[in-house]
């Protein structure tokens, strides 16, 4: 291992592409720290892939009226949406 430097851009787009909220963190923090503060009430769902899988981040985006919808990882079981 060694050294990385580093920074993560993370975005939230809706259907036509625009630019909603953008937000970049070091490569050392964890993808779901910024959703929180990135997410607007006058959403409704989610779209996110695997690295925005947590179970506090969807109770926490539920209680603001939004509700997070990812894929699961290889090695947990199938959800019903």
């Amino acid at each position: 291992m060694g050294w990385f430097y580093g920074f993560k851009l993370h975005l939230i787009v809706n259907h036509q592409g625009g630019i909603v909220a953008a937000k970049i963190t070091p490569a050392n923090v964890h993808d779901t720290k910024p959703v929180k503060d990135m997410v607007v009430s006058s959403m409704d769902k989610l779209y996110a892939n695997k690295g925005y899988i947590s179970k506090a981040l969807a109770s926490e985006l539920l209680e603001r009226g939004v509700t997070i919808v990812n894929n699961v990882r290889n090695n947990m079981k199938a959800k019903a949406l």
